[in-house]
Formats: C-alpha cells, structure tokens, sequence
C-alpha cells in the first residue's frame, strides 16, 4: 500500500512540469540570421526587380524535327560549335533503306526512258520509209495510219517514261530529306549548356517537358529583369541600372539596356513552389553585361535595381521607341 503523500507528491510535481512547460513554449523564437545580407539599392528612389542570366541568343532548346532513338550524341557540355555543327543524330536505318529503293527505282526508270527513246527511234524509222514512198498505190491507207499511230503512242511513252524519271527523283529528294532532318545540328553558334539525351534514348518530337539541348552565345551575357506591372509605369529607359548577384552582394556590376519588350506578360515561377502566386504581370527588360565584371552563370538570378522617380512626382512617359 501506498504512503498516504504519494499521490500528492506526484501531482503536485505533474503541475510544477506543466507550468514549466507552458512558460518555455511561449517564449518567442530567436530570428535566423540570413545566410547572405541582401543587396541595397544605390539610388535615392527606384524600382527594384528579379533578373536571370541569359545568353546573348537566349537560351536555345534545341529540339528535332523527327522523333526517333538516338543513335549519336556528337557534343558534351561545355563544347563550343559553329552554326551547321552536328549536335546529334537519329537512328536512320529506316531512311536508308528507303533511299536504297528509291535509287534502284531511279536507275529502273532511267533504263525505261532509254527504251522508250529506242521504241520512239524506230517507229519514226519505220514511218518515215513508208512516208517516203511516192506512189501511193504500192501502199494502204491503213498501214499509214498504223505507223503513224504506232509512233505517237511510242512519243507518248517516251513522255511517260521521261515523267516517271522526275517522279522517282522527286522521290529520292524527299528521302534524302528525312535523311537529313535526322541529323540535328546547331543553329548557331555558341556552347553547349545542357545536354539531356544520351545514345539509346528516344527523343520526342514537338514541344517536351524539358528542351533535349540548351545551345547559347557566351559572347556577352544578358540579364531579364522582371518589372512589377505596379511600377512599369516609373520606368525610364535612360535610368541607370545596377546588378548584384545574389548570395554575395560585394559583386555587382552596372548594366547597360538593350531593349525592352513591349508586351506585358504574367511572371514565370522561378521558385517551383507550388503555391507561389502567378497572378502578378511584368514588363520585361533586358540589360547586357560585361562579363568579366561579375562571375555569373547563365540561368543564374540576380538582384536589379533601376533608376526611376519617386512615385509621387513622378510623369507617366510618352512613348519612346524601342532599342532593339
């Protein structure tokens, strides 16, 4: 049997835990300190906006015309091509064996037409000799009128043959064609920045959830900058731009503008978070820089501020042409 204080003891120890309890969880969480202290604007008054790194072409997915497995890849990343450069290829037995057809086709109808021209020669022979005989008596009105037949229908087939030659090279050409679509190769040039297919793995025509090669020209780097609809309208070409790359503010570099796309477009996710709001519009703007000012990648996002007046006296502009 229990001492007569156990049950006392214990609740009166259940309660003190309680109260211990309560006070440390109502107690206010220390605020994480950031990673890296965001970038300060350098102007008095300005229009702040997200920018990605792009390439000077933009970033080119490149696709194929023609679906199939692939039989080469002829680039890896970081490959620098010329325009016309093989980037890889499709398996094309199919399109060979096809062409094989369509040559020997081809020298089938050729060997036709030479038969024809033959048929056509001798009947004109033939015609001409009886043609030639002055009395009219020594031959029928009929054997004529055969002959003559005979070398029209002989022409006819000449022509025939003769359109049969063009039908089959049309053939090969169209072959050849599928032959040579299957065969991807750069656009332009540039570097390799992504390659997502390797031999073995069927490639997809049309539009794909991921771009089979990204391809760009490094010669210059851009960077799009989202501006918020709210503030498009503040917005002045001449303003001076500054860039800093995010996770270490000490690296910026001034920007210079290379046009702005005149169409206001709903802003793309760069997060990935599925609840992120995508009802916000933004005007784009592209600024170019030097890249050995600032150790960026393509793809890269970056922290824009751009010049602008204070919203309160601030002028909506007048239309100013483009600098595309």
């Amino acid at each position: 049997m229990l001492p007569k204080y156990t049950l006392p003891l214990l609740a009166a120890g259940g309660f003190a835990f309680g109260v211990y309890t309560v006070v440390n969880g109502n107690q206010p969480v220390p605020v994480a300190q950031p990673v890296a202290e965001p970038a300060n604007s350098p102007f008095p008054t300005f229009i702040a906006g997200s920018g990605i790194v792009e390439a000077k072409s933009q970033n080119i997915s490149i696709g194929t015309p023609l679906g199939g497995i692939v039989l080469q890849v002829a680039v890896k990343v970081g490959d620098m091509v010329k325009a016309g450069d093989i980037l890889f290829r499709i398996d094309d037995r199919e399109a060979l064996a096809e062409l094989g057809v369509r040559k020997a086709n081809l020298a089938r109808s050729k060997a036709a037409v030479g038969e024809a021209e033959a048929s056509a020669i001798d009947t004109k022979t033939l015609l001409e000799l009886i043609e030639a005989v002055t009395d009219r008596r020594a031959i029928s009105t009929e054997d004529l009128d055969r002959r003559r037949n005979a070398h029209l229908l002989a022409k006819a087939r000449l022509e025939s043959a003769r359109a049969q030659v063009l039908q089959t090279e049309a053939e090969l050409a169209s072959t050849q064609t599928t032959l040579d679509r299957l065969v991807v190769r750069a656009p332009v040039a540039g570097k390799v920045l992504q390659v997502n297919i390797r031999p073995g793995e069927f490639a997809p025509a049309g539009v794909g959830t991921s771009a089979l090669m990204v391809l760009g020209n490094l010669d210059q780097l851009h960077i799009r900058v989202d501006i918020d609809e709210n503030d498009a309208w503040r917005f002045r070409k001449e303003g001076n731009a500054v860039a800093y790359l995010r996770g270490n503010r000490q690296f910026k570099t001034d920007l210079k503008l290379v046009w702005v796309e005149p169409y206001v477009i709903p802003k793309r996710s760069l997060t990935g978070d599925s609840t992120e709001r995508v009802d916000t519009r933004v005007l784009q703007a592209l600024y170019s820089f030097n890249r050995a000012t600032l150790p960026a990648y393509v793809g890269q996002q970056m922290d824009v501020f751009i010049e602008a007046p204070d919203a309160d006296s601030a002028q909506p502009p007048m239309h100013q042409p483009d600098q595309k």
